[in-house]
């Protein structure tokens, strides 16, 4: 994972730098960290993941316009725009800015890194035995649901291949649950990220699918469901 800083002056791209660093080093969090001293210099280079910009820089270049280009590109980065001004923020819409901070709060980069970190928690593998005995790796990006298949556990994948594996279903929820996944009644464990529509009844997932909500299950259901829509929908 690669963080970028695009800022025309030295002292605010050191700052800017530090602070990175200090919240992963605080965190524990393990990442690349670039700076570049204008929008040129940074395309001439790797895409980052995470994209912290400067609206102002020097030499004529507009921090919108390098967002511009990157969306039109078919950049995935999500973008922090940096600013003195925020007033300015107001024109991020056209390329669905991730976060604005004002440089008069530098604390705001600690807020922006923890809910970029947030966005990437289904970029996960983790890992279970199959009914022979095999160890098998599951991405959660990819992974539909999780269902109750006689005494074993049924992973169905988002490209329909399936995995049967040793577990238990309340388990496997509670060890999901911090990665997007709801256990929508007893023998369903959902992501969050593939329902395509919700009412208090059903669940429709992305393949067309439907499952039942628990009775017991619909408030929290609904509360987890609103609650990763507010965070993760773009």
């Amino acid at each position: 994972m690669k963080i970028g800083i695009i800022e025309d002056e030295a002292v605010w791209r050191e700052r800017i730098k530090a602070a990175v660093e200090k919240y992963c080093a605080d965190k524990n969090i393990s990442l690349e960290i670039a700076a570049y001293g204008s929008g040129r210099e940074y395309m001439e280079n790797e895409e980052a993941d995470l994209l912290f910009l400067d609206i102002e820089l020097a030499d004529g270049e507009d921090g919108f316009e390098i967002a511009e280009r990157l969306k039109d590109s078919g950049s995935r980065c999500k973008i922090c725009f940096l600013t003195s001004h925020t007033e300015m923020a107001r024109q991020g819409y056209r390329v669905n800015a991730f976060r604005y901070i004002d440089k008069k709060y530098m604390e705001e980069i600690d807020e922006a890194l923890a809910f970029f970190f947030q966005t990437k928690i289904q970029e996960r593998t983790v890992y279970c035995r199959d009914t022979f005995g095999i160890q098998v790796k599951i991405n959660l990006s990819e992974l539909l649901l999780v269902e109750t298949s006689g005494r074993k556990l049924r992973y169905l994948m988002l490209d329909g291949m399936e995995h049967f594996c040793e577990g238990r279903i309340s388990e496997t929820a509670q060890s999901l649950s911090q990665y997007g996944f709801f256990n929508i009644q007893r023998s369903y464990i959902v992501n969050l990220k593939y329902i395509k529509s919700a009412n208090s009844r059903e669940v429709i997932l992305c393949n067309g699918l439907k499952i039942t909500i628990g009775r017991v299950h619909g408030r929290e259901f609904q509360k987890a469901f609103f609650r990763w829509r507010m965070l993760f929908d773009e």
